[in-house]
């Protein structure tokens, strides 16, 4: 018997989204769980029409709500997606020859690509992450960090995958930005850095993630959206170090009165 396979996605407002989501893998997994935290929108009616089953539990961060996922699933394999990630025909194929032999590692990694505004398919060499998402529980589990959702693997070998997914997490360049600043919002209140730190980086951050992001992951092959899409990292890392900084010295302000 194949491996049974539940897939875990973490939802709010994605009703415009989610159903391609579930559609992509419905065929593939076992079961799909989606986990709301009150989304206004149809989030929860599409995902439930699409062959969902549809968990409330309140946003407690990004690590404990992924991991609070995983113990709602009813497998142990895990296939972990956001809700505007599509798998591509070929990492499905991939994954359903794999859960048909039984996975030989516990823990496999695939690209995440990322797709710009108004296109379809990722830019050339557009491939910006390559991380776990199909893993057993029993071995590993997402962080419970508040801030960052990657899954700790311990010293497991993991496996790489040749397929990838399609991640549609912008709808538009404002909300995009709009994306980024409530993440940076969110970020500024749990992060901590000494301030001494958030000072010596504060005027080479925009650059230095300007860089990162155009040459090092190879935006510069996206023409002006490229251009456009490293500039609003850069901002954002950026404001994060500025509101940060606001932070700390009105934290200090209030204790010395």
């Amino acid at each position: 018997m194949p491996t049974p396979l539940s897939c875990c996605i973490i939802a709010k407002n994605e009703a415009d989204r989610i159903g391609a989501t579930i559609a992509s893998v419905i065929d593939l997994v076992d079961e799909v769980v989606v986990v709301d935290s009150g989304s206004t929108d149809d989030t929860v009616a599409v995902a439930e029409a699409a062959g969902a089953r549809v968990i409330f539990n309140a946003w407690p961060g990004y690590g404990p709500q992924k991991r609070f996922s995983e113990d709602a699933a009813q497998h142990d394999w895990i296939l972990h997606l956001d809700a505007d990630e599509v798998v591509t025909p070929t990492l499905r194929d991939e994954i359903k020859a794999l859960m048909a032999a039984g996975p030989q590692l516990r823990g496999y990694r695939f690209r995440i690509n990322d797709i710009y505004p108004r296109r379809s398919k990722p830019r050339l060499w557009g491939d910006m992450y390559n991380l776990v998402r199909l893993y057993d529980r029993r071995a590993m589990r997402f962080s419970d960090s508040l801030v960052h959702d990657r899954v700790v693997t311990g010293d497991h070998e993991i496996g790489q995958l040749r397929g990838a997914v399609h991640h549609f997490s912008m709808r538009s360049w404002g909300h995009l930005r709009q994306k980024l600043n409530a993440y940076v919002d969110y970020q500024s209140k749990v992060m901590k850095k000494p301030l001494w730190v958030i000072c010596a980086r504060l005027p080479f951050e925009y650059p230095l993630v300007f860089i990162r992001y155009y040459l090092l992951r190879r935006h510069f092959t996206g023409g002006l959206d490229g251009v456009y899409s490293s500039h609003l990292a850069a901002e954002a890392r950026f404001n994060r170090l500025l509101k940060m900084l606001q932070v700390r010295t009105s934290a200090g302000g209030a204790a010395a009165q």
